[in-house]
């Protein structure tokens, strides 16, 4: 991966993020793609490898010494160096970078989730952080936003699950929360050896309802002012949304068939939310 180009990051990603930020002004954009290079960045040292654990958490242990040597501008890596100017220029809140590095150890020290709870706190390591990060740069009137960009991030790393439970399962991971499969009577042998069954519609049924309530507890604390400057997480929250009826409508068999929103759709999504804030307010 090129880490001196921020914006060709975003844009090989083929990500939700960059079809999002793509009518952002000129220097937000910029902003944005930097902070989602690092993102991207943090994820793949843990994700993009056949390396072992014990490497891996080398490496991201090294990348975080160099992001806290790149808020004093000494970092050997351009894009951090970059990183640390939007953060000074937005004003954007250290711990959140600090906790997306704790959540992608979470994944190298933990593959399985007793309860809900425990999922949380890897949901909002892994995604809440990322949309506290980026609510400081669209720019919000009310506290509000940042409960926003909470149960945003919760709605939609749950989302991300749901869709990548199988594949998730081929590199031993499981997310979903041991109490809940044993709740719906679908083991840890059936998740591994992908069975679809009515055990585990019923399972998917009750996880989905759950990102639902997230989206829903997003929208109540989007205050009516914010709207318009927060339109790109808007579009993300319309995009993800569709994954969800996507996979609710493919009857929760995700093992057969990768789910995803289309390029088409997400182009859609962001310009129809840009206008409607652009025109209406």
């Amino acid at each position: 991966m090129n880490l001196d180009n921020p914006k060709q990051i975003a844009k090989e990603s083929k990500s939700s993020f960059y079809y999002a930020f793509s009518l952002l002004s000129a220097p937000k954009r910029d902003a944005m793609n930097a902070v989602y290079a690092f993102c991207r960045k943090t994820d793949d040292i843990v994700d993009e490898s056949s390396e072992s654990d014990d490497i891996k958490y080398e490496k991201l242990k090294k990348w975080r010494i160099e992001f806290e040597k790149s808020l004093h501008g000494n970092s050997n890596y351009p894009l951090l160096n970059k990183v640390a100017s939007i953060i000074s220029q937005f004003n954007i809140p250290l711990d959140p970078f600090f906790e997306l590095i704790l959540g992608m150890e979470m994944d190298l020290k933990q593959k399985r989730y007793l309860t809900i709870e425990d999922l949380i706190q890897y949901c909002y390591r892994v995604a809440s952080t990322v949309g506290l990060m980026c609510i400081e740069i669209f720019g919000y009137k009310n506290r509000s936003a940042k409960d926003y960009a909470v149960n945003l991030g919760l709605a939609m790393q749950m989302t991300n699950i749901l869709r990548d439970v199988g594949k998730d399962a081929e590199k031993g991971r499981i997310y979903l929360p041991q109490k809940d499969l044993s709740h719906f009577n679908y083991s840890e042998y059936d998740l591994l050896n992908k069975n679809y069954n009515h055990y585990f519609i019923s399972l998917m049924k009750f996880e989905t309802e759950r990102a639902k309530f997230y989206f829903s507890k997003a929208n109540s604390n989007l205050d009516f002012d914010d709207k318009p400057s927060l339109f790109p997480a808007r579009a993300m929250q319309h995009i993800y949304y569709r994954l969800l009826n996507k996979i609710e409508q493919s009857d929760f068999n995700v093992f057969d068939e990768r789910i995803k929103v289309s390029k088409f759709e997400k182009t859609s999504i962001a310009f129809g939310v840009w206008a409607k804030y652009s025109l209406v307010y």
